[in-house]
């Protein structure tokens, strides 16, 4: 192997992850047309999350998703594909995204929240794809207020390759110049010199990516998943699909595409330098010692980490649009918000 690859893997779900990055799921789901509840039959026993299905319900009853569980101690990076998310939360923010946009949510000291996936196409399937990824916060972060940001779609960065037949978007951090949107402020990611990059790439068949070195070298740690396709080559090594790879960051690696793969290959790359700190978690709370995670529980069992303001635990917001509303305050992505302009004039 080249010294480039440190290690190769099988992916398990969740995806094996490198500090400063807890866990990364993929979601990809083929949901039928809704009902008039944006509903989908029920599927599985409650907890379903086998990949052989069709679709999963996850922990949803007949809308498929999360209904309220709390989180605490680190950061949720939600990143869509295909499909739609409602989130209500105990802060009382909520929002409808997808379709490319990117929910960034600090738990910080505690906050319960839902993501749902609301079926909204009644004559017409309902496909969801999205990745979930959660990332550390350092001690000094950790009991952090809670805090929401949305990045739209539309300015959500993007890049191509020299050869044109590569696309990154860029989640978090900088790749082939293109800027992931601004993080929260308490986030891991916040401060350049930590060298986060949340990435997803798009390669063609024939193509070829020189992934650069990391800015801060090998004290950055770097992970690419190969999660899509039927074929890639990672420094002339093949692999096959469903597989981590770990990599040297301190060193550049060439990621290509046979020129008679039958499908695009489709790659996570997670960039951080590592917090370095213990990790003790339990479910939803992520601290530093098992007795803060005991505090955490002591605490949501007396506070609630603020109670529920909605009065479903999953609730979905009908057929409204796209929008996010943070600390009382709704707005809404670029092209509906340039539309309700026009149509004021």
């Amino acid at each position: 192997m080249s010294s480039a690859v440190k290690k190769v893997e099988p992916l398990r779900f969740p995806f094996q992850t490198p500090d400063p990055f807890l866990f990364a799921v993929y979601h990809n789901d083929d949901y039928p047309a809704g009902d008039d509840q944006l509903r989908a039959p029920r599927r599985g026993n409650g907890a379903d999350f086998d990949p052989n299905s069709a679709y999963r319900m996850y922990h949803g009853d007949r809308v498929p998703g999360f209904p309220q569980h709390p989180h605490r101690g680190f950061e949720t990076i939600t990143a869509t594909m295909i499909g739609l998310v409602d989130h209500t939360d105990s802060v009382g923010n909520a929002g409808r995204y997808g379709h490319g946009d990117v929910q960034w949510m600090t738990a910080g000291k505690g906050i319960v929240h839902g993501e749902m996936f609301p079926l909204v196409n009644a004559d017409a399937p309902n496909p969801l794809r999205l990745f979930q990824i959660w990332l550390n916060l350092p001690a000094r972060s950790k009991m952090a207020d809670p805090a929401f940001v949305m990045h739209w779609g539309e300015d959500v960065a993007t890049a191509k390759s020299a050869d044109g037949l590569t696309t990154a978007i860029v989640w978090a951090g900088e790749l082939l110049g293109a800027r992931g949107g601004t993080p929260p402020l308490e986030s891991w990611a916040a401060d350049d010199a930590n060298d986060v990059v949340v990435a997803f790439m798009t390669m063609k068949p024939g193509a070829t990516f020189a992934l650069p070195p990391a800015r801060v070298g090998g004290d950055a740690n770097r992970s690419a998943y190969f999660f899509e396709g039927s074929a890639l080559r990672c420094e002339g090594e093949t692999l096959r699909k469903g597989v981590a790879v770990e990599l040297d960051a301190s060193v550049g690696a060439e990621l290509s595409v046979p020129s008679d793969a039958s499908e695009d290959a489709m790659v996570l790359i997670l960039q951080g330098r590592p917090i370095g700190e213990p990790v003790a978690q339990h479910g939803p709370f992520v601290m530093n010692t098992r007795s803060e995670i005991a505090r955490a529980f002591a605490d949501y069992e007396s506070t609630r980490f603020g109670g529920w303001p909605w009065d479903d635990d999953a609730p979905v917001f009908g057929k409204k649009g796209r929008f996010a509303k943070v600390n009382g305050v709704e707005y809404y992505p670029p092209s509906a918000a340039a539309a309700a302009a026009k149509d004021e004039r």
